[in-house]
């Protein structure tokens, strides 16, 4: 008798009304197949790959190690939705694309990152035109995770500012300087109005010219000399990035020496460093998360994987801050991926605390509008050049930021404030205000 295709069962292709959910992440993928290509036949070899199976039937995956084991496809949606074949226009390389949902059981996984990245993309990333689009992790896989544990609420009860967004300045130049030239710049832009103070992403543990402690200690004392000047608070993150052994002695040498914030460059150290460094009881302190290395994972329309994996990813490891690029400063990110972005760091995600986005890359007082209608008031707005490159000096750059953020916190246009703050004046006429003569061309890159 004929048997039938097994990539054709219902027990590799249920509906989703059949499906435990709370048993399944689910990834959701683009996915480009040949024009006569099956595809169901493509779902299905994926699915089999990443958890039971191979490329041919082998003997001890029967139907009952399937039935518990093996991913189920939910649901396969042609783009554009073609019904009838003489329709069909193929406009990229021939191909055909699917939007396919997949479940990946989660005893496959339980709650470890590493091999959650091995289920759900692993080897199928070497196929061309699969591209990764979200994952959807059930109640039950994502409770066994911390999340952040300071969050949005825990950095604004820091710093004591609970209403406005938030201003970050990160130290230029980026690498190459010694503590107490770092100290000098910091408490510039701290006594300015600054935030939070981070290091760069190029500069993190101990380097010859500039040690971890001393570092830390001479930024912190200037953090407290420029509180005493404006009365409020300052944040130093300290950029810990370095070899995992030396990540958790790192992060107790900030403490130990009075710093309140640590930095990590993510995709450096991997989802389950930071986690390990979130979830550790002796680290106290509120960690601000790098995406260096992001885009050679999501740039790619057809290949890897979305920025909003990456975001529930940080947001699930434990970051309370994260940098995301927009649109309007040195980078390319489209509109609607940094608005999906900004959401998936503060929308509810079961009882994980909300991460405060971060927004950079060529930042300047006349975007401060533009970010406050994209993102509310719950925003960390990263500036380097904008704050170190004013022709007034960094103090003088942060307060240029500090009163635009005040104008639009009260419906007063930006050149209006401008009239009695000679230091927003000196930034307008330099870059321009969103909208008027804000423009591309200030940036290199």
């Amino acid at each position: 008798m004929i048997q039938q295709d097994r990539m054709f069962s219902t027990l590799l292709n249920p509906l989703y009304e059949g499906c435990d959910m709370d048993d399944l992440c689910v990834g959701t993928y683009l996915v480009g197949a040949d024009k006569e290509e099956c595809a169901i036949v493509k779902a299905a070899s994926i699915g089999i790959e990443q958890t039971t199976g191979s490329w041919i039937d082998v003997p001890e995956e029967t139907d009952e190690v399937r039935a518990k084991y093996a991913s189920k496809i939910l649901s396969i949606y042609e783009v554009p939705a073609y019904e009838n074949q003489t329709n069909v226009n193929l406009s990229v390389n021939g191909l055909r694309f699917y939007v396919i949902r997949i479940g990946y059981p989660v005893a496959n996984i339980e709650d470890n990152i590493p091999l959650l990245i091995a289920t759900i993309t692993g080897n199928i990333m070497s196929m061309p035109y699969l591209k990764l689009l979200d994952i959807d992790f059930p109640k039950k896989f994502a409770d066994k995770f911390q999340g952040p544990k300071f969050g949005i609420d825990g950095v604004r009860k820091i710093l004591g500012a609970y209403d406005r967004p938030l201003l970050n300045n990160m130290i230029k130049p980026c690498t190459g300087y010694t503590p107490d030239v770092g100290a000098k710049l910091f408490y510039e832009a701290a006594a300015g109005g600054v935030d939070i103070i981070k290091d760069d992403e190029l500069i993190g543990g101990d380097r010859s010219f500039n040690k971890l402690a001393d570092r830390v200690k001479a930024n912190m004392e200037a953090a407290h000399r420029a509180d005493e000047k404006k009365g409020e608070t300052t944040m130093y993150a300290c950029n810990i990035t370095d070899e995992v052994s030396r990540l958790k002695d790192n992060a107790m040498t900030v403490i130990e020496n009075g710093g309140n914030c640590i930095m990590v460059d993510v995709h450096g150290i991997g989802y389950s460093a930071l986690r390990m460094l979130a979830e550790d009881p002796d680290i106290t302190v509120p960690i601000l998360g790098h995406s260096c290395f992001n885009g050679a994972f999501t740039c790619s329309p057809y290949q890897g994987m979305s920025s909003k994996v990456v975001l529930k990813l940080v947001r699930l490891c434990g970051c309370d801050i994260y940098l995301t690029q927009p649109p309007y400063g040195k980078f390319d990110n489209t509109f609607d991926n940094y608005i999906t972005n900004i959401i998936t760091t503060k929308a509810k995600f079961y009882d994980l605390k909300p991460s405060l986005p971060f927004v950079g890359g060529g930042v300047v007082p006349g975007l401060v509008p533009r970010f406050m209608r994209d993102c509310g008031n719950d925003v960390l707005l990263g500036v380097g050049a904008g704050i170190h490159g004013h022709g007034m000096g960094p103090q003088a750059g942060a307060k240029a930021f500090r009163v635009a953020i005040d104008a639009c916190m009260n419906d007063v246009p930006l050149r209006e404030a401008a009239k009695n703050s000679p230091e927003l004046t000196w930034s307008i006429n330099k870059w321009g205000i969103y909208g008027e003569d804000h423009s591309k061309d200030l940036y290199a890159i």
